[in-house]
This record gives C-alpha cells, sequence and structure tokens, in this order.
C-alpha cells in the first residue's frame, strides 16, 4: 500500500513539473507552478523558508522521500531503472555495495564552493532539477511541440482551431549538447544501476542523506523474521541495504518501499527508530506502517484545454532572411531579475522560463561567464510589456514576481541606432517600423536633412523612455542585421 502511495504521488507531481517545461499555452503555469517551488535547491536559493523547513521536517520524520516523490530528476531514474528491470533476469539485479563517501562529500564541497564563489551556472551542471529541466525543456519539449504541429495540421484539414502551430527550433546548441550528455549519463548509470547517480554524484541527495540518518521513521530488518535470502538487496535501487548484518544505509536510502513488498517473510517494515548508542543501524521492532505518511496529496485534474493565441507571421511571399544576433556589451536579463549580479546569483539554469516565455525572446547563454543561465535576444520576438511568465514560473527568485505596471516602466536595456543598416539610409526608402512598434514612445522620426522637411525620416531615441524591450530591434526589416538594437543595463531602473 506505501509502495503504491508513493508511485501515485511521485507520478502526479512529476507529471506537473514536466507540463511546466512542456507547455507552450501558459495553462500549466497558471495552476501548477507550485510544483517548482518545491524542488529543494530553488527553494534554498530564493530563501523560501516555509518550503525549506517542510521538506527539512518531512526528512527528519520519513528519510529521504523527497528524492523518490518530489524530485523530478529521481523519479526518472525510477522510470528507466524499471525498463532496466523487464524480464525475469533482470528482475532483481541490483546488490549492496558500501558507500562511497569520498565522493558524495567530496562532489557536495566543490558544489558548495561553486555556489558560494557565484559560480551557480557550472554548480547547476550536476544539480538534480536544473539538470531534469534542460532535459525535459530541450529533448521533450520539441518532440511535444511537434505532436502539436501534427494535431494543428490535421484539425485544420476538417476546419478546426482548437490547436494552433507553435514554432520549434534549438535555443543554444551547447545547452542542448549539455542536456544531451546528461541524460545519456544519467540513463546509463540508472539502467545499469538504479540510484547510482542520486547516491554518489547529487549534492542534495547528500544533504539530505545527512538528515535521513536520524528520520524518526525509517526501513527495519526484523531478523527474527529474515532467512538471508538476498532478495531485498537484490531488488534495491540504491543498494543500501545489507542482508548479511540485517542493516539500511540510511542516508542512502530513498523510501521507495520496493524492498517492503518484495520480502516473503514479512522481514521488512517501515517503522520508529530506536535511539540509542546504535543510532545509524535499524533495530527490530513492530510494523509502523500506518503511521507512516503524516498526509497524503490530494490528486488534481487539469483540463487540457488549448487557448488559442495570434501567431506573428509575415503574410507575403518573399524568402525573409534571417536576423543575426548583435554583439552586445552588457547582455540583457529578464524584468524582475533587477540586476545581472543578482540574477546570476540565483539562476540555477533549470530552464523553465525559457520554456515559459510564450514569445521567444529567453534562450539559454552560451558564454562561459554565464553558461546556460538564460538571456533575452530579439530574433524571434520581442518582451512584451504586459506579460510577466517568467517572472511567475522562477522558482529561485531570481526573477522576482513584478506586475505589469512595474515591468511597462523597467529599464532592462536601451536601443542603439546604427546609421549605416537603415534602410532610410543605406536604401534611400522610407521605413519608421521601428517608431510605430515602440510601446513607450521612446523613439521619434525626424527628416535626414534638418533644412528639408519632405526628406527621409529617420529614428531619433529618448533614452530615458526606452525600456528595451526589443520591439524596435525584432521589427526592424534590415538583414541581417537590425539598423537598431537592445545594449542591457547592469541594473535595472524606473523611469
Amino acid at each position: 500500500m506505501l509502495r503504491k502511495l508513493r508511485i501515485g504521488i511521485a507520478a502526479f507531481l512529476f507529471i506537473a513539473v514536466t507540463l511546466l517545461f512542456l507547455d507552450f499555452t501558459g495553462l500549466a503555469h497558471r495552476y501548477l507552478s507550485w510544483a517548482a517551488s518545491l524542488q529543494f535547491l530553488p527553494a534554498v536559493l530564493a530563501l523560501n523558508v516555509a518550503v525549506v523547513a517542510l521538506l527539512v521536517v518531512v526528512t527528519f520524520l520519513l528519510g529521504r522521500v523527497y528524492c523518490s516523490v518530489i524530485c523530478p530528476l529521481g523519479i526518472m531514474q525510477d522510470i528507466i531503472a524499471w525498463f532496466g528491470r523487464r524480464g525475469k533476469k533482470k528482475r532483481n539485479k541490483y546488490a549492496y555495495s558500501g558507500e562511497k563517501r569520498w565522493l558524495r562529500y567530496g562532489v557536495l564541497v566543490v558544489f558548495l564552493a561553486a555556489i558560494l564563489a557565484g559560480f551557480t551556472s557550472l554548480a547547476s551542471l550536476i544539480a538534480p532539477y536544473s539538470s531534469y529541466g534542460r532535459i525535459a525543456g530541450n529533448l521533450l519539449a520539441p518532440v511535444y511541440r511537434y505532436g502539436n504541429n501534427v494535431l494543428a495540421y490535421l484539425a485544420e484539414r476538417v476546419d478546426s482551431y482548437a490547436f494552433y502551430e507553435t514554432e520549434v527550433w534549438i535555443k543554444s546548441t551547447p545547452v542542448f549538447m549539455v542536456a544531451v550528455v546528461t541524460f545519456i549519463v544519467i540513463a546509463i548509470l540508472a539502467w545499469r544501476g538504479g540510484r547510482t547517480y542520486c547516491n554518489t554524484i547529487c549534492p542534495v541527495g547528500t544533504v539530505l542523506g545527512m538528515l535521513s540518518r536520524y528520520s524518526l521513521f525509517c526501513i527495519r530488518i526484523d531478523s527474527s523474521k529474515c532467512n538471508r535470502c538476498g532478495l531485498c538487496s537484490r531488488r534495491c535501487k540504491s543498494a543500501c541495504i545489507n542482508g548479511d548484518n540485517h542493516t539500511v544505509d540510511d542516508s542512502r536510502c530513498v523510501m521507495c518501499m520496493d524492498c517492503i513488498e518484495t520480502c516473503r517473510h514479512g522481514a521488512i517494515s517501515l517503522g520508529r527508530r530506536s535511539f540509542g548508542k546504535n543510532i545509524g543501524k535499524n533495530a527490530v521492532g513492530t510494523d509502523s506502517t500506518r503511521r507512516a505518511f503524516l498526509a497524503t496529496a490530494s490528486m488534481l485534474t487539469v483540463s487540457t484545454v488549448v487557448d488559442a493565441q495570434k501567431k506573428k507571421v509575415d503574410g507575403g511571399l518573399a524568402v525573409i532572411e534571417d536576423k543575426k544576433v548583435p554583439e552586445r556589451a552588457t547582455r540583457i536579463v529578464p524584468p524582475g531579475a533587477w540586476s545581472i549580479r543578482h540574477f546570476a546569483q540565483h539562476c540555477t539554469a533549470c530552464q523553465l522560463c525559457v520554456s515559459a516565455c510564450p514569445n521567444g525572446v529567453l534562450r539559454p547563454s552560451s558564454s562561459l561567464s554565464d553558461f546556460m543561465q538564460p538571456e533575452m535576444s530579439y530574433e524571434h520576438g520581442y518582451c512584451r510589456p504586459e506579460c510577466t511568465r517568467c517572472a511567475e514560473v522562477c522558482p529561485t527568485d531570481a526573477i522576482k514576481p513584478i506586475t505589469r505596471e512595474e515591468k511597462s516602466s523597467t529599464r532592462i536595456g536601451h536601443a542603439v541606432w546604427i546609421k549605416k543598416n537603415c534602410l532610410p539610409v543605406s536604401d534611400g526608402v522610407s521605413c519608421g517600423n521601428c517608431a510605430r512598434h515602440c510601446p513607450t514612445g521612446a523613439i521619434m522620426m525626424v527628416p535626414m536633412d534638418a533644412n528639408d522637411e519632405e526628406s527621409l525620416k529617420i529614428p531619433v531615441l529618448n533614452e530615458e523612455r526606452c525600456i528595451g524591450c526589443g520591439a524596435c530591434e525584432n521589427l526592424c526589416p534590415s538583414r541581417p542585421y537590425s539598423a537598431i538594437y537592445v545594449e542591457g543595463n547592469e541594473r535595472h531602473s524606473q523611469y
């Protein structure tokens, strides 16, 4: 019963987190954004005391149940391990192995040092939630969108617009390759050894493992009932059950309950720990499974209704050359970050904001100094002043909550005009696209020749009114480089 309950809650939370990275309509983020806030490392970086305290209390009560119920990377490993155990010969293929403390705590020290030194983007390479976010956002999301486009194509054939086509593109090749390598490594480890990654590399697993040594409830083995068949050890994906001396390494046990279901003699149970001289070992006691979980999560039914959105299209027949990214002296971070420094210190590069951005503005950075952390670029769209999606979904407070009014007056950058690229100058034709679409009125068109009111007009920028939304850069018809582009501000300000 406990195992089925654990699987049910884990499946719901796994689907909820995954949908946050897959959904492009905003529906999932509206109802399920809380699932990302439950992740341990984002909660710590966001100084979310309530969530951190909750997870610590749950760990002191039930051990590392977080790793098998809440963590999406842990659940993904369980799914891969399940497929790896298919067949009678592979069903019980694991074996007990001793704890590799030097590796676990060595990785933890390096991870904490990177965080304290401000290299959060490098630390996020092994952070569990961030790793899964990159896998879901770069590998699963394109497949999901291609499937949606197929449905949109079929629906259009029968005059239905229940689905609409969405653009599919790789936002960062280096980050895509990191996601591929991460998935391959974790998949191989999970296929061969179950929870190897969790119990040797994952820093969150190591921290929670230290706490779980003193949990109130733990897996207990009754030596009077055990016949040392070793079935529990061969079934344990954490390799933490020593059947010879009837002990369980609580620092590696993820409370999956597989051993309880596997034992044919009822020798294994979830019971209350006996705190004494042998505090690190499990003692014999009565079955206390009815008191193991204090509460259960209620299952929500989420309707999958897709809202129709307007898609910006050219409408012409001419082939439009793709824009190239300008060389910015200062990168652009979203409104709500308030400064590049604050953003770099708190962002775990989980890619949730990248997946949630409805305008294709956010994409992972390829620079080594802020590798994989999101930045803004306007080749595929611009940052609409009324949109606050990235701030709504960020679980680490790297992008703090911001109202639409605050965003529309927050200067995240400023526009720069390149005279030689401007169509009135280069081609001698009238334009004014940038001024027409500027939402703050920061651009005015003035005659190129001050002495001739009938001459072609060129843009003049009011930097004080510019918020750096990128509408001018995105909608500028000049190719391959826009005649006007946005430079980022180190610190954001209000006008």
